[in-house]
């Protein structure tokens, strides 16, 4: 993660927004060498959950057939 000392930050403050904006990446604002604050890329929530993580998630494999594995609570 990329780490600007705030005094830089300050005089760079538009150009660093634009710069998260495009990477997608956070950066981490440092006062006397210890971090501050994070400056990340602003992604809107969902109105609903519903259907929030479509497109994200791949199936892989056959998750319908049984595992042909005995189950510690049978035995």
């Amino acid at each position: 993660m990329k780490t600007i000392k705030a005094s830089e930050f300050k005089a760079r403050c538009l150009q660093l927004m634009d710069e998260v904006a495009q990477s997608g990446k956070p950066l981490v604002i440092t006062k006397n060498g210890k971090p501050v604050s994070q400056l990340m890329p602003y992604r809107p929530k969902p109105a609903t959950l519903f259907g929030a993580m479509k497109g994200r998630l791949t199936v892989q494999g056959d998750i319908l057939s049984p595992l042909n594995e005995d189950w510690e609570v049978l035995q």
